[in-house]
């Protein structure tokens, strides 16, 4: 079925969010075809709260019909709060494959830089290349937790290809924009043994990284000494970005002894010049 038969309408749209590196945010559609099976936390919660009933719905991703006339009224009442708008924490603003979506989520970015409204976005589809059109204060970023193309197949069955994702992304990159990439929800070794650094390196032209580790997988555990092992990717993610004049932030439960070690006051952290550190 096609997305632009599938549509639901809401009452809101733009809301303050708890998020540890979020201010404002929308989520504009409901759903997501990548169908992730990490597993994806944004499709547990809408199971949990009957917003879903199988894997096979949350597949099928509904537009929210009437985005465009809520945000315009939701705009002004929010805007002297607004820090800056993140599309999206419970779906795919540029969702692989779905050219309505992206289109969609294109004019609800340029809406909000009218109204001198910064925005960032997160996705694993491909980001247009037109989004260079926009503020240039828009941080835009991919998520990036491999480069293994068997292991995506498995894991992020219908996203797009790990390599057209980074080009997209160094494409705005050459266009002046900035850009980050989330490595997260980065998988223990008893998944995928891989070389993290040449996932570090694949995105050393990036603004800024973002690390976290896998959760609500039990195999994380299973792996012996797993919270050293986050703590040393931790680590190291922390002096790629010094050597490349990188920001970071380092995820609340990522790190374990070696956040105490230095003293930091939680488990997460972050860090960097010229680039806003909540992203």
């Amino acid at each position: 079925m096609s997305t632009e038969k599938m549509a639901i309408r809401r009452k809101s749209l733009l809301y303050k969010t708890a998020v540890e590196y979020g201010d404002y945010t929308i989520n504009h559609v409901e759903g997501c075809s990548h169908g992730c099976l990490y597993p994806c936390y944004a499709m547990m919660m809408a199971r949990r709260f009957g917003k879903v009933k199988s894997y096979e719905e949350w597949l099928r991703p509904k537009i929210v019909s009437n985005a465009i006339d809520l945000l315009k009224k939701e705009i002004p009442r929010h805007r002297d709060k607004i820090k800056f708008v993140h599309l999206c924490f419970s779906t795919d603003p540029f969702m692989y494959g779905h050219e309505t979506i992206t289109n969609l989520s294109f004019e609800l970015v340029s809406l909000l830089n009218e109204s001198g409204i910064k925005c960032t976005s997160l996705t694993k589809g491909i980001l247009p290349i037109k989004l260079a059109q926009l503020s240039d204060q828009n941080e835009f970023g991919i998520t990036l937790i491999s480069l293994n193309e068997d292991f995506r197949k498995e894991y992020e069955p219908f996203a797009s290809p790990y390599k057209d994702r980074i080009e997209s992304l160094y494409r705005l990159h050459k266009k002046g924009i900035k850009t980050w990439v989330s490595i997260e929800p980065y998988p223990t070794p008893n998944i995928i043994d891989q070389d993290f650094g040449s996932i570090l390196k694949a995105i050393s032209f990036v603004d800024k990284i973002i690390f976290g580790r896998l959760n609500y997988n039990p195999m994380v555990s299973q792996y012996p000494s797993y919270k050293d092992f986050y703590d040393s990717l931790s680590r190291e993610v922390i002096e790629h970005c010094i050597r490349n004049n990188q920001e970071w932030h380092i995820k609340n439960g990522t790190m374990y002894g070696w956040s105490k070690k230095i003293g930091h006051p939680d488990d997460s952290i972050s860090a960097g010049k010229g680039f806003d550190s909540r992203i």
